[in-house]
């Protein structure tokens, strides 16, 4: 799926320090504490820490690959939708969204409007965030993964970008929310 036929601004140095395929190789274990980030939220206008939602509530890392503000890749573009359709099924379950960007902040202030994302998006444009995480990637863009996080910081899911299984399914990731309780 294209979603745009403007690719101005895909090439920019991040599109090169992501060019050469590295795959996922997470190496973090289920159990163990969660590797700590400080991102803007563009949504919000904020900065957020992984450790704010300490013994407050779950926290879902939606890892998403968009090149530009106008080009998503077509595995994670219905993601990013189906998330965001369905982002009440997650705060009924007390968890928070946080949705993590390569996109710079002026990119992804243009994707929060015209996805009209419910949950924060924040913007990693150097890609450390990913990196940290081990996500790999691929072609310009760092890949996909999603990580759930309990209220104590640990890593209780996670689930990895592979082309047989793009992006967990938002039923796949309630059903780790609920094994949560």
């Amino acid at each position: 799926m294209l979603t745009s036929t403007d690719f101005s601004g895909l090439i920019n140095p991040r599109f090169f320090q992501n060019f050469m395929p590295i795959p996922a190789t997470n190496s973090l274990a289920l159990g163990q504490a969660a590797p700590e980030f400080d991102l803007p939220d563009i949504k919000n206008a904020r900065r957020v820490k992984l450790s704010d939602y300490r013994n407050d509530r779950p926290v879902l890392l939606a890892f998403t690959r968009i090149f530009t503000e106008k080009q998503y890749c077509p595995f994670c573009f219905p993601h990013i939708k189906a998330l965001n359709e369905q982002y009440q099924e997650f705060s009924d379950r007390q968890v928070e969204i946080l949705m993590i960007t390569s996109t710079d902040e002026q990119q992804s202030k243009k994707v929060v409007e015209d996805l009209g994302l419910q949950f924060p998006l924040l913007s990693d444009s150097s890609c450390k965030t990913f990196r940290r995480y081990q996500t790999g990637q691929a072609l310009g863009a760092p890949l996909p993964a999603q990580f759930l996080i309990d209220r104590q910081g640990i890593l209780r899911y996670k689930h990895l970008f592979s082309f047989l299984d793009h992006n967990a399914s938002v039923e796949t990731l309630l059903s780790a929310i609920d094994q949560l309780s």
